[in-house]
């Protein structure tokens, strides 16, 4: 294996880690900052009503975008097993 296969797994990989984690992370950030305007313009200060929301978003976004996510995953597991020969020689 050489330096260009080693920078191209890890391309891929960071380029699958970014398209799987990117909307739940976007829907976590722009739930979060919705509750904090929201918080703002009432001046409510309770802690736990930043964490709930948010993660009741990302569980639900995450039951929404499982399908997608496991195929993503899966492809890049199988693109990587399938040249595994190309990856050990």
């Amino acid at each position: 294996m050489n330096e260009h296969t080693i920078m191209d797994l890890g391309r891929q990989a960071m380029t699958v880690l970014m398209l799987v984690t990117g909307p739940l992370l976007l829907v976590g950030m722009t739930v979060g900052l919705l509750v904090s305007v929201l918080q703002t313009i009432t001046s409510i200060r309770e802690q736990t009503l930043t964490f709930v929301p948010k993660m009741a978003a990302v569980a639900t976004a995450t039951l929404i975008l499982l399908p997608w996510l496991l195929s993503k995953l899966c492809e890049f597991t199988l693109a990587l097993l399938g040249n595994l020969n190309h990856y050990a020689s």
